[in-house]
């Protein structure tokens, strides 16, 4: 414990930086929150020992200044910056800059962050070592070379950014009709989002699932598996629902695909937490690497409750210069979790994000029911951000325990004044597909999830102007509360 930070600052706002400042406190290591002025009485300012104002509402002018987060940790005698998901967390000048600074950067090295950065890059550099990735090319395409490059792939291809990440800028094309148009969408939305205008063509399978492997790897060149998480709901490439472990594959490709992450985890020389995501073709049953996160996944606690490994606190260790521990070398899974994403939005009205106050907040409780929040009730909801509240996650003996107290779990739950996706998220687990496992990554297409469900709780807010009512406004969408989000 002695060899351990005194003081980290958590560069990051809402339920993971909660979920890192309540580890570190474990650990007896105090923290320094940073806020922007929409969050100055966030939860998880509240919960740090000191606080720093890092700019305005924008992102670009808070939760992404760079100098303005290195210097608060500085002015605060922070030792390490924890950078969370999303945000910066995958930022390479933000990661060199933090060493630069003599501070301790708690996640890969620049140089990982780099490679996996650029997806070109790194389809090229793990197919050269020998791991699978998905067919497609390894340069990026224009309109007038892609026709033939996506005959040759076969139809269906996806378009993907080549800086990119999260499903931002991703096109399914099916025709040659339509790929010029996709393409031109693609490049168009990568330019406003990545600085990058690049996109390249992969095979599409419209048969899949999305199956990850969680990885540790410490300073002396250590790696190991905490086995894998199943994220197959996916709403335009953006996961919902996941689980762990994956119910559908069997032993030997279970074996298989740790195998493969590992390996390539080794080729890289990953260090810290990081996750290898694969694409599992269901009919010809092969697995293809897909990209790799190189920071600490909203879908983290599944792997937690099954393993009883609390991963932040391996990043905290691993940055610190400590041994991974010899018990993780052959880590043990028991039972199944479950986790649902909590978001404040309107999935019957196209999932409108749906800021606000919080009137009311009921959290499901009772045995082997896990809730990371980032709110609390009376506390206000920003326009600016990534609008995900918090994640339920329900651990049992068997997958179908997991399962019916998951669904128990989001039934307790009460959210008053803002829209959430909590009834929509009971109706995945209710569906005959995901019941019986067969689902894939295209189970959200199925029109019936759509069908309006309302609880007296979830009837449209209304606010008074003057002797009448109205509806609230609706919320600007923020382009940077999307490029916020923990998209895997």
């Amino acid at each position: 414990m002695g060899d351990l930070f005194r003081k980290i600052l958590v560069a990051n706002r809402g339920e993971i930086a909660v979920r890192v400042i309540r580890t570190a406190r474990d650990l007896g290591i105090k923290t320094v929150a940073i806020y922007s002025d929409a969050d100055r009485d966030a939860l998880h300012v509240r919960l740090a020992d000191e606080k720093a104002r890092v700019g305005p509402p924008e992102p670009k002018q808070s939760y992404l200044n760079i100098k303005a987060i290195i210097q608060a940790a500085l002015s605060h005698g922070a030792e390490a910056i924890h950078p969370g998901y999303g945000f910066l967390s995958q930022n390479a000048l933000f990661a060199r800059e933090v060493i630069e600074s003599g501070l301790v950067w708690i996640g890969p090295p620049p140089s990982v962050l780099e490679l996996t950065g650029d997806k070109l890059a790194s389809r090229k550099f793990f197919a050269e070592n020998g791991i699978p990735v998905v067919p497609g090319t390894f340069e990026p395409v224009d309109p007038e070379n892609a026709p033939d490059v996506a005959e040759e792939l076969g139809y269906p291809v996806i378009v993907k950014p080549a800086g990119g990440g999260g499903g931002i800028g991703m096109f399914i094309a099916s025709t040659p009709g339509d790929l010029k148009d996709k393409i031109e969408k693609a490049s168009k939305l990568a330019s406003s989002s990545f600085a990058r205008y690049e996109v390249y063509l992969e095979k599409y399978f419209p048969r899949s699932k999305h199956i990850e492997v969680q990885i540790l790897g410490d300073t002396h060149g250590k790696i190991v598996h905490l086995f894998e998480r199943e994220c197959s709901v996916q709403r335009r490439f953006q996961k919902v629902i996941e689980e762990a472990p994956s119910p559908s594959i069997t032993p030997e490709e279970r074996k298989e695909v740790l195998r493969v992450a590992v390996k390539a985890a080794e080729s890289c020389r990953y260090v810290n937490a990081g996750t290898f995501e694969f694409l599992f073709d269901v009919e010809e049953r092969k697995f293809y690497l897909l990209e790799v996160n190189t920071r600490i996944q909203v879908e983290h606690p599944i792997t937690e409750m099954i393993t009883g490994v609390d991963i932040v606190e391996q990043q905290i260790r691993i940055a610190a210069g400590e041994h991974l521990a010899s018990s993780l070398a052959m880590p043990s899974m028991n039972g199944h979790a479950i986790e649902a994403r909590v978001y404040a939005e309107d999935p019957w009205n196209s999932f409108m994000p749906s800021p606000g106050k919080i009137t009311q907040l009921v959290l499901p409780a009772g045995p082997w029911v896990r809730v990371d929040s980032g709110v609390y009730e009376g506390f206000t909801v920003p326009e600016f951000y990534d609008p995900l509240l918090m994640k339920v996650v329900a651990w049992g003996s068997s997958r179908e325990a997991a399962r019916a107290r998951l669904v128990r779990a989001l039934e307790e739950l009460k959210i008053g004044g803002i829209k959430t996706n909590r009834l929509f998220l009971i109706s995945i687990l209710q569906h005959p597909e995901f019941v019986n496992r067969t689902y894939t990554t295209r189970l959200l297409e199925d029109k019936s999830l759509y069908e309006r469900r309302v609880e007296e709780s979830e009837e449209p807010v209304r606010v008074e102007v003057g002797k009448t009512t109205a509806p609230q406004r609706p919320h600007r969408v923020n382009y940077w509360r999307l490029l916020a989000r923990a998209y895997s």
